[in-house]
Order: structure tokens, then C-alpha cells, then sequence
């Protein structure tokens, strides 16, 4: 997931003929471009999705990938597996083998499963700091009560790690389904809370990422994020 980025200078000496020191004299003839503009700085970020030109030759045109899955259950969240179908078998793109996963969901886990080749986007998402809030329909074994929401809503204290949930949001749906809100993710955590209670997790479905949701996705299917998916709640 770790994105690559040069100084300007450190890429031309890298990808090019050209030495370090060249760099200046090849700025001030502008005779670089950056994404269609002609360089300024030896020290211009170059990250890997940034269109460079050197002599009107590309030296790199990367294109960022944003796929959103409504993964099935008996699915696993990984790139590669000998025994079972992996998420990125179910996905149809020409760069599907430069993704990475962003927010794993278990094995039987279903629903909204983001992936991406883009790194430092994927670290947006996934860093508690973000706060972004993460969406769950749980089907549950025992009644719910509202003792439930209360207990939720103070957070979980998590012996085997020493600290305690973030609040988070319940609503009860009917005697044994409820929505979840997170936002955060820590292992196995939905199952864990509700474990609290000794009430065994059934079935669980994400529905929503921030403002990314699956809408009418069908089960198995997939499709690239629109442009106002990618901006959520981020900058």
C-alpha cells in the first residue's frame, strides 16, 4: 500500500539519462512537464500517478484505480489464495493486479469493499484519525435492548488489547437485527462488542464507507467510484 514519491530531481536521474545536476538546466529550458505543466522546482513532488514528459518523451503515465465491490459471503479479502475465490476474482479491469484492499472484510462478511492501486489515498481511508464512519447491517442469535445502544454508545472495554472502543452508534431495527456505525476498525470488533453481551454475530453487511455507499450494486458485482465518491470527507 506504500505509494512511491520523488523529488523532481530524483526521478530525472532515476528514469532518464539525465544526472541530478541536469535537472536545473532542463527546468530552466522547460523542458519538463508535470502533468501538463512545465516544471518549476528540483523539488516538485513526483508522485506515481504524476504524468511527467521530458523532451515530449513520457517517462510516466499511472493511472489511479478506485473500485468499489459488494463482496459475496465465502469470498476472502485478498489478493491471492490456493483454496478459495478471492475478492480480486470477481473484479474485471486491466490494471486489477496493481490493487490492494482497503478495509479487509471477513470471510463471510458481505458487502462494501473498497480497493485501490493508489496508496496514499488507501491510508486516508483506513487511519482512525480520519474518523470515517463505517456502516453495518448485523443480524444477531439473542433479542436486542436498548441496553445495548447505551453500552455501544460509552464504548467497549477490550481486555486482550487494554483499551476501549470508540462510542459508536446502534440502532435497533427489529428484535434481532441492528445498524451499526463505526469509526474506527479494530479486529473482528462488530463480533467482539456484541460478544460483550454473549450474543453470537450471525450475519454481517457493510453498507456504506463515509458517502461511498452500495446503492443498487448486485452481489459479486463491482465498479470504479465516481469522481464525488473519491472526494468524501478526505481533504
Amino acid at each position: 500500500m506504500k505509494s512511491k514519491s520523488y523529488r523532481l530531481d530524483r526521478f530525472i536521474s532515476k528514469y532518464s539519462a539525465f544526472s541530478l545536476s541536469d535537472t536545473r538546466l532542463l527546468i530552466a529550458q522547460k523542458r519538463i512537464f508535470l502533468d501538463g505543466q512545465a516544471a518549476d522546482s528540483i523539488q516538485q513532488k513526483v508522485t506515481e500517478f504524476t504524468h511527467v514528459v521530458l523532451d515530449k518523451v513520457c517517462l510516466q503515465d499511472n493511472n489511479p484505480v478506485y473500485i468499489m465491490l459488494n463482496k459475496p459471503p465465502g469470498v476472502v479479502s485478498a489478493t491471492k489464495d490456493r483454496k478459495h475465490t478471492t475478492v480480486l476474482d470477481l473484479i474485471e479491469h486491466p490494471q486489477k493486479n496493481e490493487l490492494h484492499i482497503v478495509g479487509r472484510l471477513d470471510f463471510n462478511t458481505t458487502g462494501l469493499l473498497l480497493l485501490s492501486n493508489d496508496g496514499a489515498w488507501s491510508r486516508k481511508v483506513s487511519l482512525p484519525e480520519t474518523k470515517l464512519a463505517k456502516v453495518y447491517e448485523v443480524t444477531l442469535s439473542k433479542p436486542l435492548s436498548d441496553k445495548y445502544i447505551s453500552v455501544f454508545n460509552e464504548g467497549i472495554y477490550f481486555d486482550y488489547e487494554g483499551i476501549r472502543t470508540q462510542p459508536a452508534k446502534l440502532d435497533i431495527l427489529s428484535e434481532y437485527t441492528a445498524r451499526l456505525t463505526l469509526v474506527e476498525g479494530k479486529y473482528h470488533q462488530v463480533k467482539r462488542m456484541f460478544g460483550f453481551f454473549q450474543n453470537e454475530v450471525l450475519a454481517l453487511h457493510r453498507v456504506s464507507v463515509g458517502l461511498i455507499s452500495l446503492g443498487g450494486l448486485e452481489v459479486g458485482e463491482s465498479r470504479p467510484l465516481t469522481d464525488s465518491e473519491l472526494g468524501f470527507e478526505l481533504d
